[in-house]
């Protein structure tokens, strides 16, 4: 009897920890951050990319981004991370921008874009914006020159 009611102990005090857990990244970050970072959309390697690239942030995480094009528009954008929550949002959000758009404007994405669709990150936090995006734009570099003539 003491043996189960040590386990129902514990398992209320798990309860307890993640509701506090939950409840203080709401207060940290935004629902768009949250549902990017437990939910992320492209997140794997992709085999056969035109372009990749292995980008190390200032925190030691790490961001691959791979892209497939036709022409010179990006047709699909994938990434993978050992970095934390914001980090994979980052990954998330940068590849949903970067589908769609020609090699040049994606090029010319900014990390304070992704922070804007993110709903904003904190401050501590704003290196992960910068990661993806640098990741991004060397995947892009990486895809030579064949790939931007064309279409734009």
């Amino acid at each position: 009897m003491a043996e189960q009611r040590e386990t129902i102990d514990f398992a209320r005090w798990v309860e307890l920890v993640q509701a506090e857990i939950l409840r203080r990244e709401q207060e940290i970050f935004s629902a768009r951050v949250l549902a990017e970072a437990r939910d992320p959309q492209n997140l794997g390697a992709m085999l056969e990319a035109d372009g990749y690239a292995l980008a190390f942030g200032s925190c030691g995480d790490t961001m691959e981004i791979f892209v497939r094009v036709d022409g010179a528009r990006i047709e699909k954008a994938t990434f993978m991370t050992d970095g934390c929550g914001p980090t994979v949002a980052c990954g998330s959000m940068v590849t949903q921008m970067a589908a769609g758009k020609t090699l040049e404007e994606a090029a010319a994405l900014e990390a304070a874009e992704v922070i804007i669709a993110l709903d904003g990150l904190p401050a501590e936090h704003i290196h992960c914006a910068t990661l993806a995006v640098n990741a991004l734009h060397q995947a892009i570099s990486d895809c030579g020159p064949n790939q931007t003539e064309g279409t734009a």
